[in-house]
């Protein structure tokens, strides 16, 4: 997301968008650009830049500023998101993004960098009641030499300042305009917001003029007094349209403020004030509606940065010292205490506790954590005080690659966004090129009166903004991605979120996915001695070893409480087993390879011991050099979530259940019956499971694979989509599957795969309302039966209706 630290970044003038839209969104879009000496900071050549923008109200709005910024010489690329708000600008070193930032403001919007550049400081700015306020105190600092630049966002009451100056010089030039500054350190981050009245207000007030008017107009107050209310009411709403119409149609443009601009201007050269009024008063309601609505998905990502605690206990000597986290270091100690979030990643080194870890992994139960076990910032200490050892910086935490995960896949368009955007940018310059023939053709040949043709043409302009439509898609993907995030799961964009919604198979790596991963006991046959003198005998055999099944022996002893037995002479018998003296004989733990080597009589216990093994299970045979005294099997074990999960996924509609394994036919078949899964492969190679899924697709399925991401990769590969979990536990996870579970087990697998087809659906009832709304308004202009007003609604109202259906996707319980 964020550019090198080495690149130099942009510091534009305008601070005026944290990715939220918000109600004064077009009162810096619009508003005349001070000069100031140009500043230049270059990137390096064919290096990315990014910025926020503010003032974006659809997604026509982001094509306008790609073909004004586009056409700026040593711009190579510009691509601007209008999920995110976020602007990507690509240039060779003659550029000064001081002309971007110019030519951004002059197009009717704002920018921010998203890195700043070290000289920029950051203040909290109190007592702004309306975004104008921002603008003043940016003029007044502007006209100060030592002020490079400066970016003011009134709904974040925040200052952004590129000074040579002291900081007093600033507070004081700030206080002279009435308000009050201060500096944000990391030790003084939180800040008074002020509640952002402005788009409310000038709503209101316009709405009160224009009934004013209305009841005037049937209560004998004069007509030109109406009409006065009414011209008032429109410069009120209006004045930022206009403003950010002039500057898209400078930049060769054609998005919504040009089209209401035209008809609310077309509306009163033909006398309809009334209808003009209205028009801009429900066009500025409904972009209003539309910004309070699309916060809602956007504060899913705030929510998850507000998680981790901004400082931490660390442990100096026998003190304690509070420090933001940013200034603490790798391998510091910090103390957390019993309901404490954990402020950052590390390893526990004293202490024992359970945490909550839903932040991250979306799992409701607390997981107990002992010595040596990691737990991560944002996560809630629920039980005992511990000492953690610090093993990432705050950037490098798990959930700050989370935020990031996510935030690049709200930048991706999904297939269907791609199609609906390009259909748009056909169908809005058809309808308009359609409502300019409808004003000029028909008069002409004596059909009617100029002003009821222009006042048809001025409904069809209104018409062909493709708001509504083109917002259809966007809203839904950010909010079950947003969602997703919530409930422990990255979905790395809307393409896989779309790919998500039409699997109809899965395919599963046993070990470590369905199973454990690790071996465990799972019987224990005593021939010649009681179970537990067994068990005490393998103990002692095994406990000087080092190999994974003599340390399952080993804790399966200690989980059962028998005693380990004096021995000596421990010898290693390399690929057979291991042998030890107990009381005065030589005892043995190992295959049956071992005691063939000891010439014992094995017929019965060869037939038991293949019988076992066909199940892919291991054996440990414990005996002296005259007998065999037990078996001990040893085998890795379905996870206790597998069978919930996968009968999940049966009930949202995923019916092929297919399981890869290397292990033999035996085991296999044991595994995938304790699944519950549709079929196996068994005894495949890395590269056979490539042509597993290849098979899969064959016979017609999309194919999600799920792993772990590493020994996966290149079935995850193939796969039309590939699933990794336990991403909370490992980079690579993150970095190479298109859905990442967070947990070490599939209890969301379920969650997403119902989520991605409860957007799908959303998306095409959005769409499909859309057009139809859109259809009924063309229909119904030409009988003369659509007004302004109603063809407004038809815009801006279906948009708000499709936000609204969108944002039933946060709500989707996992």
């Amino acid at each position: 997301m964020n550019s090198d630290p080495k690149e130099v970044q942009a510091n534009v003038k305008d601070n005026c968008c944290n990715r939220n839209a918000s109600e004064e969104k077009m009162v810096r879009c619009c508003s005349e650009v001070e000069e100031t000496p140009p500043i230049h900071f270059n990137p390096v050549k064919g290096e990315k830049l990014e910025f926020l923008i503010h003032g974006m109200d659809c997604p026509s709005c982001a094509l306008t500023i790609e073909k004004g910024l586009v056409r700026l010489d040593a711009i190579h690329e510009v691509k601007v998101n209008y999920n995110t708000a976020k602007l990507q600008v690509i240039g060779d070193d003659t550029v000064s993004f001081d002309i971007v930032e110019r030519t951004i403001q002059k197009l009717g919007f704002t920018a921010e960098p998203l890195k700043q550049n070290k000289s920029v400081r950051t203040y909290a700015v109190v007592g702004m009641d309306c975004s104008s306020c921002a603008k003043s105190i940016e003029n007044h600092l502007n006209a100060i030499p030592t002020v490079h630049t400066v970016t003011v966002n009134f709904s974040t009451g925040k200052m952004k300042i590129a000074h040579e100056n002291s900081v007093e010089d600033i507070v004081t030039e700030v206080s002279k305009l009435g308000y009050k500054a201060s500096l944000i350190t990391k030790r003084n981050k939180t800040i008074v917001t002020p509640q952002n009245k402005e788009g409310y207000g000038g709503i209101t007030f316009s709405g009160i003029l224009i009934a004013l008017g209305f009841v005037g107009s049937y209560t004998g107050v004069s007509h030109l007094m109406t009409t006065f209310l009414y011209a008032i009411s429109i410069v009120i709403s209006g004045h930022k349209p206009v403003k950010g119409a002039y500057y898209s149609i400078k930049s060769r443009s054609l998005d919504m403020n040009v089209l209401m601009s035209v008809a609310v201007i077309g509306a009163a050269l033909i006398g309809e004030w009334f209808e003009g009024a209205t028009v801009v008063w429900l066009f500025a309601l409904g972009n209003t509606l539309q910004n309070r609505s699309m916060e809602q998905t956007r504060k899913s990502i705030r929510n998850l940065m507000d998680l981790a605690p901004s400082e931490a206990w660390i442990k100096v000597g026998t003190d304690l010292v509070k420090k933001p986290v940013e200034e603490v270091s790798v391998g510091q100690v910090v103390v957390i205490k019993p309901g404490d979030r954990i402020p950052l990643d590390g390893e526990i080194i004293q202490g024992e506790t359970s945490v909550n870890q839903a932040a991250i992994t979306g799992e409701s139960i607390p997981v107990d954590k002992l010595t040596g076990d990691m737990v991560y910032a944002g996560t809630i200490n629920e039980s005992g005080s511990i000492e953690v050892k610090v093993t990432k910086l705050v950037e490098d935490t798990t959930i700050s690659k989370i935020i990031h995960l996510v935030e690049e896949a709200q930048e991706q368009k999904a297939p269907t966004q791609a199609f609906i955007d390009k259909f748009a940018s056909i169908y809005t310059p058809i309808v308009f090129a359609l409502a300019l023939v409808v004003i000029v053709i028909p008069p002409l040949f004596g059909f009617g009166a100029i002003e009821e043709w222009v006042y048809k043409g001025l409904a069809l302009l209104v018409v062909a903004c493709p708001c509504a439509l083109v917002i259809s898609t966007p809203v839904a993907i950010v909010s079950a991605i947003g969602n997703a995030a919530k409930n422990g799961v990255l979905i790395k964009g809307g393409t896989f979120l779309e790919k998500a919604g039409a699997i109809d198979a899965i395919a599963f790596d046993k070990t470590g996915t369905l199973t454990e991963g690790k071996p465990k006991v799972t019987e224990i046959d005593a021939l010649t001695t009681t179970e537990e003198e067994l068990v005490s005998l393998a103990f002692t055999l095994e406990d000087y070893s080092t190999h994974p099944i003599a340390r399952t022996i080993v804790e399966y002893a200690k989980d059962k409480g028998v005693k380990v037995k004096s021995g000596t002479l421990f010898k290693n018998i390399v690929g057979k087993g291991v042998q030890a003296t107990i009381n005065g004989e030589v005892h043995y733990a190992g295959n049956l390879k071992l005691f063939e080597d000891l010439e014992i009589y094995l017929d019965d216990v060869r037939a038991k011991v293949e019988k076992i093994q066909s199940y892919g299970e291991t054996v440990v045979i414990i005996g002296t050099q005259t007998e065999i005294m037990g078996i001990i099997s040893v085998s890795d074990t379905i996870r206790l979530s597998t069978v919930k999960a996968l009968n999940g996924l049966k009930e949202v509609g995923v019916n092929q259940l297919v399981m890869l394994t290397g292990d033999n036919e035996g085991a296999a078949k044991r595994i995938s019956s304790e699944a519950r899964v549709n079929r196996y492969f068994a005894e495949l190679l890395p590269a056979d499971k490539v042509d597993a899924i290849k098979q899969l697709q064959q016979e017609g399925y999309q194919v999600a694979m799920v792993g772990d991401g590493i020994n996966d990769a290149p079935a995850l590969a193939t796969a039309d989509l590939g699933i990794a979990m336990g991403g909370a536990g490992t980079d690579t996870a993150m970095e190479t599957a298109d859905i990442v579970l967070m947990a070490d087990n599939l209890e969301k697998l379920p969650h997403t795969v119902k989520l991605s087809r409860k957007a799908l659906a959303i998306i095409k009832q959005n769409i499909w309302f859309s057009l139809v709304v859109k259809f009924i308004a063309l229909v119904l202009i030409f009988p003369g039966w659509l007004t302004l007003w109603m063809a407004v609604l038809s815009d801006t109202g279906a948009a708000v209706i499709v936000i609204l259906n969108a944002l039933r996707l946060l709500k989707v319980k996992g």
